[in-house]
């Protein structure tokens, strides 16, 4: 399957859960500090319709990328918070809005060129890393509304397009830091307990292994790398564990 139609998949996963919310689920709390499960979808739905506008025209136009804040958590809670209290109909609109949104932008991401990179919040990237990137967003905030709620969110084989993202993304997070960016090698277990991923070069001084799921949710912020039982070996295994991320800061 291509990155679009695991994006897809994973999308209609998280419909098929919030499909069957009531409205006190709608308004209770979810595994975003500060955001109920309304909240994480309203974010879903501008993030999306962020997408849908930089696909189709290369450019980010207002909303969701042209809210200020000097971090992006900063930035996703002014724009969640600017929005939340105008609502008109309550997690009902929230939630046809995210549909529309998540519909319109894998269609744009289908559509658009796939050489012609577009502009993301902190530079360019190609649509279907564009797609990967809502695919992780779309995972990691399944967790925060999953969760909470005792629902079933079992990983698939989707997280090796996550696992991917992580790993290319280690020399922005090392730098970020401060950190000198060097080659990091990933043996990850996919979730069938069969596969392995391997990302990086097999002659790489540092390396990161254990569950591909462990990873990810590291790399989403969701899990200490204390307590996820990763081992990281090498001169800068350990850092790289703790400064690897799925997302722009």
């Amino acid at each position: 399957m291509s990155i679009f139609d695991d994006l897809g998949a994973e999308q209609e996963r998280l419909e098929k859960i919030l499909s069957g919310l009531d409205e006190g689920q709608w308004a209770s709390a979810s595994g975003a500090p500060g955001w109920t499960i309304a909240d994480v979808v309203l974010h879903l739905a501008q993030s999306e319709e962020a997408a849908a506008a930089t696909a189709t025209h290369g450019t980010l136009r207002g909303g969701l990328g042209a809210v200020a804040g000097e971090t992006m958590d900063e930035r996703a809670d002014a724009a969640v918070r600017r929005e939340r209290p105008v609502l008109p109909s309550g997690p009902a609109e929230v939630f046809a809005r995210w549909q529309r949104a998540r519909q319109a932008a894998l269609a744009a991401m289908r559509a658009a060129d796939p050489d012609q990179p577009v502009q993301w919040m902190v530079g360019t990237i190609k649509p279907a890393t564009l797609a990967t990137t809502r695919l992780a967003e779309h995972w990691a905030h399944g967790l925060d509304i999953a969760e909470p709620l005792g629902a079933e969110f079992p990983d698939t084989a989707r997280l090796e397009h996550i696992a991917w993202l992580a790993h290319r993304t280690l020399p922005y997070a090392l730098s970020l830091a401060g950190e000198q960016p060097v080659p990091v090698r990933l043996e990850l277990t996919a979730p069938d307990g069969e596969r392995v991923w391997r990302f990086g070069p097999a002659d790489a001084e540092s390396a990161i292994t254990g569950p591909a799921g462990a990873f990810c949710r590291v790399a989403a912020q969701r899990l200490d790398p204390a307590r996820s039982g990763l081992e990281a070996s090498g001169p800068a295994g350990a850092t790289a564990l703790r400064l690897v991320r799925t997302y722009a800061a």
